[in-house]
């Protein structure tokens, strides 16, 4: 086994800001094995149908049936995550943190191990872009616009409050660069250094 983490890379963002094709592109191209153990995979493939949107919860959501388990599946999430680098395997992961108590219970989670955490951003107009747009096999599962709400309220608000409080070492913004070339900016920041401080500094906040 190896005798050192694995490294973990954490892409934080909106829905549809371009995460999921980032976190493709680091598992075709990065070096050695990167495991996939974002939101998608987590709400998709292990949270039970009943339960979800589970981690996908979106803010302004609190009185939804599965906001009492929110906090819960994140600590399993991460203590996940940690293990698997402890395991000395590399971790990617997608998520679009918007509870500040939840994001610094999960940065206390990793705060002992190699971490950078990645801001993806994307401008509304954008996002829209892709949400009226839609995306083969999730069909209905994205709130879309229209003449009269060409911006519903839950993607103003996912686009409101999923970079507070913007701590990151190293932000990207997908409407500039294409996945491979976020990609290839996370290598080269993970190549270059300095290592990544701000899962750190959010879990001593």
């Amino acid at each position: 086994m190896p005798s050192d983490p694995g490294q973990i890379v954490i892409l934080n963002g909106a829905p549809r800001s371009g995460k999921s094709s980032i976190v493709s592109a680091i598992q075709e191209t990065f070096a050695g094995p990167w495991m996939n153990l974002g939101v998608d995979v987590f709400v998709r493939h292990v949270t039970p149908p009943r339960y979800r949107p589970g981690l996908g919860l979106r803010p302004g959501a609190e009185a939804h049936p599965v906001a009492p388990l929110v906090a819960a599946l994140y600590a399993a999430l991460y203590d996940s995550i940690a293990a698997h680098s402890r395991a000395g395997l590399n971790v990617v992961v997608d998520v679009g943190h918007h509870d500040a108590a939840i994001l610094r219970d999960c940065a206390r989670r990793l705060a002992d191990l190699p971490v950078l955490l990645v801001g993806v951003r994307c401008p509304i107009e954008v996002v829209m872009q892709r949400r009226n747009a839609g995306q083969a096999g999730r069909e209905g599962e994205y709130a879309t616009g229209s003449p009269a709400d060409p911006v519903p309220a839950p993607v103003a608000r996912w686009q409101r409050d999923v970079h507070v409080p913007g701590i990151y070492d190293l932000e990207v913004d997908t409407s500039l660069l294409g996945p491979d070339e976020c990609a290839a900016a996370v290598r080269r920041r993970l190549a270059d250094g300095p290592p990544g401080s701000a899962i750190r500094r959010l879990a001593a906040g």
